[in-house]
C-alpha cells in the first residue's frame, strides 16, 4: 500500500509539474500576444518587453534578429532601457553585425539620460578605446557619474584611475575613498584592493589588521588574490597571529582557482613542510600547475627537482626543458642554471657558446654566481678571447653580490692578480665600477 502511495505521489507531482509548465508556457505566449498589439501601436515600453522575449526566448521563439528590431523601436523613442539592451547587442554582435561604435551610440543616449549601467559600460569603452578614441579624462568622467550614483563597479573603476594617475590626477587618497564605497558594497574586487593599500600604508596608515581585514571579505567571497594575499599574511604572521597551516588553506583556496603564486607558493610549502607534512610529490605537482601557466619561479623550481631528481625521476633534459622557459622570462637563476648545464653538458650537448650566453644574462642581471662562471670562462678563454681583466672584473662583481662567495672569490682573484700588472688591475675595478654604477649596461 505505502509502494503504491508513494508512487501515486510521484505520479501527481509530473502531473502538476506538467500542468504548471503548460500554464507557464500559455502564460508567456499570451503575453508575447498582448504585447504585440500594443507594441505594434507604437508603445515604447511595449516594445521593449517584447525585445526582451525575443532575446531570452520567452513565449516565442529565440531570435536576437527580432529583439534588435524591437529594441531599436522603443530605443528611438528614447526608451533608455531599450537603449542600453540595444547598445549591448552591438558589443556582442547578437543580432547584428558586432559594433563598438554603435554600442558606444546607444550607451551615449541611455547614459545622458543618467542610465547608471550604461555610464559606467561608457566609462569602460573610453578607458579601453573600444568604440572611440581612449580617453582616460573621458572615462573617468563617467566612472564618476555612475560611482556618484552607488554603482561599485563604477567606484572601483574610478579608485583605479586615481591610483595609477589617469586622467585625473593621482591620489592614493582618493584611491582609498572610493575602492571603501565600492568595498563597503561587497565588491570583492575592492576589498582586495583596500586590503593592498593598508598593508602598504598608500593613502591610509599602514595597518596589517585592516590589511587582513579587507583580504578575509574578498577571499570568503572566493576572489583568488585576496586568498594569496591572506595566505601571505598568516606565513608572515602580519596583522594575525602566524599560521603556516591558515597560510597553506588559503594559498590552497587560490590555487585550486588557478592562481600561479598561491600555486608556486604552495609547492614551496610542500617542499619544507611548512603547514603540511613534507611532500616533494606534492611539491612537483603544484610547481607544475604553475609552470605550466608560464610562472618563471615555478618553472624554475621544477627544473631543480628534474634536476636533483626529487619528487620526480632524475631527468637533466627535463630540467633543461623547464630551465629554458624560465630562463626566456628573463629569471636570473634558471639562466645560471641553464648556462651550468650547456657548459657541463648535462641534458644537452656541451656547448660553452651558449653557457656563455646564459651566464652573461643572469650576469647582467646581477646573479653573483653567473658573475663568477662567466670570470671563469674570460680567464680560460671559454667561447671568449681569453682576457684576465674581464675575468677579474666579473669576479670582483661577484664577490660584491654574495658575501657568501668572498672566500672562492678571493682566492681566484688572488691567482688572476699574479697573471696580471698592477695597472691591470686597477683598470679591472674601474671597469666593475663602471659596470655596477650602470646597472649592469656598460660592462665592455
Amino acid at each position: 500500500m505505502n509502494y503504491m502511495k508513494k508512487y501515486l505521489f510521484v505520479f501527481i507531482l509530473l502531473i502538476n509539474n506538467v500542468f504548471i509548465n503548460h500554464v507557464y508556457a500559455k502564460n508567456h505566449t499570451t503575453e508575447h500576444q498582448n504585447e504585440m498589439k500594443v507594441a505594434e501601436q507604437g508603445n515604447a515600453s511595449a516594445q521593449f518587453n517584447l525585445g526582451v522575449m525575443y532575446e531570452k526566448g520567452r513565449g516565442v521563439a529565440q531570435s536576437y534578429q527580432e529583439a534588435v528590431k524591437w529594441y531599436r523601436k522603443a530605443a528611438e523613442q528614447g526608451y533608455v532601457y531599450a537603449q542600453y539592451n540595444l547598445a549591448g547587442m552591438y558589443s556582442n554582435g547578437d543580432g547584428v553585425i558586432q559594433s563598438y561604435q554603435e554600442a558606444v551610440k546607444w550607451s551615449r543616449k541611455a547614459a545622458e539620460q543618467g542610465y547608471v549601467y550604461a555610464q559606467f559600460n561608457l566609462g569602460v569603452m573610453y578607458e579601453n578605446g573600444r568604440g572611440v578614441v581612449q580617453s582616460y579624462q573621458e572615462a573617468v568622467k563617467w566612472y564618476r557619474k555612475a560611482a556618484e550614483q552607488g554603482n561599485a563597479s563604477a567606484q572601483f573603476n574610478l579608485a583605479g584611475m586615481y591610483f595609477k594617475g589617469e586622467g585625473i590626477a593621482q591620489s592614493y587618497q582618493e584611491a582609498v575613498k572610493w575602492s571603501r564605497k565600492a568595498a563597503e558594497q561587497g565588491n570583492a574586487s575592492a576589498q582586495f584592493k583596500l586590503g593592498g593599500m593598508y598593508e602598504n600604508g598608500r593613502g591610509v596608515a599602514q595597518s596589517y589588521q585592516e590589511a587582513v581585514k579587507w583580504y578575509r571579505k574578498a577571499a570568503e567571497q572566493g576572489n583568488a588574490s585576496a586568498q594569496f594575499n591572506l595566505a601571505g599574511m598568516y606565513f608572515k604572521g602580519e596583522g594575525i597571529a602566524q599560521s603556516y597551516q591558515e597560510a597553506v588553506k588559503w594559498s590552497r583556496k587560490a590555487a585550486e582557482q588557478g592562481n600561479t603564486t598561491a600555486q608556486y607558493s604552495l609547492g614551496i610549502m610542500y617542499s619544507k613542510g611548512e603547514g603540511v607534512v613534507q611532500s616533494y610529490q606534492e611539491a612537483v605537482k603544484w610547481y607544475r600547475k604553475a609552470a605550466e601557466q608560464g610562472n618563471a619561479s615555478a618553472q624554475h623550481s621544477l627544473a631543480g627537482m628534474y634536476f636533483n631528481g626529487i619528487g620526480v625521476v632524475q631527468s637533466y633534459q627535463e630540467a633543461v626543458k623547464w630551465s629554458r622557459k624560465a630562463a626566456e622570462q628573463g629569471d636570473a637563476f634558471a639562466q645560471k642554471n641553464l648556462g651550468m648545464m650547456y657548459s657541463n653538458g648535462e641534458g644537452v650537448v656541451q656547448n660553452y657558446q651558449e653557457a656563455e650566453k646564459w651566464y652573461r644574462k643572469a650576469a647582467e642581471q646581477g646573479n653573483a654566481s653567473a658573475q663568477f662562471n662567466l670570470g671563469v670562462m674570460y680567464s680560460n678563454g671559454d667561447a671568449v678571447v681569453q682576457n684576465n681583466t674581464k675575468a677579474y672584473m666579473w669576479v670582483i662583481l661577484a664577490k660584491y653580490n654574495d658575501n657568501a662567495m668572498s672566500e672562492k672569490a678571493i682566492e681566484f682573484l688572488d691567482f688572476l692578480q699574479k697573471r696580471m700588472s698592477s695597472n691591470q688591475v686597477i683598470n679591472s675595478q674601474n671597469m666593475a665600477s663602471i659596470c655596477l654604477n650602470s646597472s649592469y649596461k656598460n660592462c665592455n
